[in-house]
């Protein structure tokens, strides 16, 4: 029982780093620099800590681009 539990949080897992990889390709980020990347994501994370309104400017950017693809 224990080993199932173990492999289906793994697989649990590997599909959350999936679909995370499949938002820096549909950001069109898909050829930079990994350290690049990272910066970007530490960068955003400062940003919209405390700050309601960027968090909702930035969602609506990324609802938007879900929209337009049928997402």
């Amino acid at each position: 029982m224990a080993k199932s539990t173990t492999t289906e949080a793994r697989k649990k897992d590997t599909r959350e780093k999936i679909e995370l990889g499949g938002l820096i390709v549909k950001a069109g980020l898909r050829y930079e620099k990994r350290s690049l990347l990272l910066g970007l994501l530490i960068d955003a994370a400062k940003r919209i800590k405390g700050d309601e309104t960027e968090k909702a400017r930035l969602a609506a950017i990324g609802a938007e681009a879900f929209g337009n693809d049928g997402e």
